[in-house]
């Protein structure tokens, strides 16, 4: 298998159409035959961090990749960034409003979920200029 790219653009505070992204991609794994741990890992992670764009960043985008060995996601906003990554990885931790809230989301378990969910993951996050997530889950393992 070459591969595969996949690329997502996230509306931000736009919470009716939150998680078509994770959404597509997973019905994508699952027509390509990729184990079902494996596609609900990625389901997870994605639909986390697609969450998050959603409820911090205004939005942004999520490039996909899928090859032999692992998935690939890397997730882009330009939002306020995370102060302190540290704290935000604290399960319970959260700096959703009380109108996300009042939603149902914003219970501080994205980025946990996130990290939980994936082989790897790296935050590159610079506050007042945005955040990049990049995450693997790997395939053959």
């Amino acid at each position: 298998m070459d591969k595969i790219e996949f690329h997502y653009e996230i509306d931000g505070d736009d919470f009716t159409n939150a998680g078509s992204a994770s959404t597509d991609f997973k019905r994508k794994l699952k027509k390509m035959h990729i184990t079902p741990a494996i596609v609900r890992r990625v389901a997870i992670a994605m639909y986390e961090g697609e969450i998050n764009m959603v409820i911090h960043a205004d939005g942004g985008y999520i490039d996909a990749e899928i090859s032999p060995d692992e998935i690939a996601l890397k997730l882009c906003d330009e939002g306020p960034g995370i102060e302190d990554v540290e704290k935000a990885m604290t399960e319970g931790y959260s700096t959703a409003t009380d109108k996300v809230r009042e939603l149902g989301f914003g219970a501080g378990m994205g980025l946990p979920n996130m990290k939980r969910s994936t082989d790897e993951m790296e935050i590159d996050t610079k506050p007042g200029v945005g955040t990049t997530v990049i995450m693997k889950i790997y395939i053959n393992q």
